[in-house]
Formats: C-alpha cells, structure tokens, sequence
C-alpha cells in the first residue's frame, strides 16, 4: 500500500499545476460530508448575493484600515 501511495504521490506532482490543483480540489470535495456540501453551497450563494449588491451599488466595500478603526473606536 505504501508503494501504491508514494507512486500516486509523485504521478499527481509530474502533472501540470492547473491540474494538480483540480485534483487537489476533487480530492478534498471527496471528504466532504453531505452537510458541508450544503453549507458550502449557501456560503456560495450569499457570495453571488453581495456581489450583485455590489454591482447594482445597493452597497459599498469599506477599506480594512477604515473598518478596524470604525470598530475599535465603538469599543472605547
């Protein structure tokens, strides 16, 4: 078994990046339970939900810095 794995291991590090990384991708979806595909799946969809907001204008992004500073000055 050892071998199998180590042969596996460096067949998938010969391929090309991009496919290592789809590999990668679909080696990790595999040990998703159904409830992480769901969860993954509405985090999926409020993404594409503020981007909308973003692109319509209903919203506006707010540097990091800004944020931080928003915040901790609430907390005072």
């Amino acid at each position: 078994m050892i071998e199998a794995h180590e042969h596996v291991v460096s067949a998938a590090l010969a391929l090309p990046a991009e496919v290592r990384a789809e590999l990668a991708d679909q080696l990790l979806s595999s040990l998703d339970t159904p409830e992480q595909v769901a969860i993954d799946a509405a985090w999926g969809e409020e993404a594409e939900r503020r981007i909308d907001q973003l692109d319509r204008g209903e919203v506006k992004l707010i540097p990091g810095d800004e944020l931080i500073a928003k915040l901790r000055n609430r907390h005072k």
